[in-house]
């Protein structure tokens, strides 16, 4: 017996179905759960344990041989109908989805809206289809400390998927330096393409060589160094979603997406938030109107604050499960 689900997309987006997935997870316990989902993210999808594997997916693909004919089929993409369409094709004897018009299929089944967030769309689609879920299911747990693994450091991730979320490198090497010139410990952090932006931003801070950890880890260590790190400063991207789910202190910066829609979720004092209120396209070419109105002393004004808030009090643990 199996169930699949498809999220064939970053890890911002996975991390943000962690309570539906988990939910999934409590309704078919008997089942062989199977992630339609890249396969660098494999280790933090089993790490949540609500999942059995990770098989390599592509978006809007066919799905794998493997994955057909599967007890239920959970569309965890998007409203359809491409998305839809994939997972029909696999001839699975149920499927759990938003409706669609173009998808005679999925009459009845819950209405996707437009202005909700991402986490409590998914677990809305659940309910609505009988499985009940909680949103705010997010924390997760790694395995062991890796070797060497820093704690302390101040992270600043410059790097986001588009450039309409990537504020200046620049400006994140002002907040670097200042970090620095405070004497905190500071790591500029990548993927392995943003390793020259990575070098900017250090170089002009006037950090050393070695405070550059972009395309020195894989997802799992990058997940260790922001859960020992102090805190993390970033744009829109999956490193602010990694915060929130091992409870790490974090200052992220919206521009085109309001936090509403993808932001850490309320009641957390350890996670702020910086939007200038103005929205625009999450995809499109170079820094979004609204991030480009952020300003450097914006952002070291709200991590000072926060910073003295994590000083007083005991840093916030992750729950000890990853349920």
């Amino acid at each position: 017996m199996t169930v699949v689900l498809l999220r064939p997309l970053g890890l911002g987006d996975l991390l943000t179905a962690l309570p539906a997935m988990r939910a999934v997870a409590e309704a078919y316990p008997q089942h062989r759960r199977l992630l339609a989902a890249p396969q660098a993210l494999a280790p933090l999808a089993l790490a949540a344990g609500a999942v059995d594997e990770v098989v390599d997916t592509r978006p809007l693909q066919p799905l794998p041989d493997r994955l057909r004919g599967a007890d239920v089929a959970v569309d965890l993409h998007g409203r359809g109908p491409a998305s839809h369409r994939v997972l029909l094709d696999a001839r699975p004897r149920r499927l759990i989805a938003f409706a669609n018009p173009e998808v005679p299929q999925t009459a009845g089944f819950p209405r996707w809206r437009d202005q909700e967030h991402e986490v409590v769309r998914w677990c809305r689609m659940l309910a609505g289809h009988g499985i009940a879920a909680d949103p705010t299911r997010l924390d997760l747990q790694l395995p062991g400390p890796g070797p060497g693994e820093p704690a302390g450091a101040v992270i600043v991730h410059p790097g986001a998927a588009f450039e309409a979320r990537r504020w200046p490198a620049r400006r994140f090497a002002a907040v670097a330096r200042h970090l620095r010139l405070r004497g905190e410990s500071v790591l500029i952090t990548g993927s392995s393409s943003e390793i020259p932006l990575a070098r900017e931003v250090a170089s002009l801070a006037g950090l050393d060589a070695s405070a550059v950890a972009a395309g020195r880890t894989d997802l799992l260590g990058l997940a260790r160094l922001v859960r020992g790190a102090m805190g993390v400063i970033c744009g829109d991207t999956g490193i602010a979603h990694l915060a929130t789910a091992l409870r790490t202190p974090s200052v992220v910066l919206f521009g085109p997406t309001p936090p509403a829609l993808w932001g850490p979720p309320a009641g957390r004092p350890w996670h702020r938030t910086i939007w200038r209120g103005r929205r625009g396209d999450p995809h499109g070419r170079g820094p979004d109107p609204g991030l480009m109105d952020i300003s450097v002393d914006a952002v070291i004004r709200e991590w000072e604050e926060l910073a003295q808030r994590v000083r007083r009090h005991a840093r916030p643990r992750g729950s000890e499960t990853s349920g």
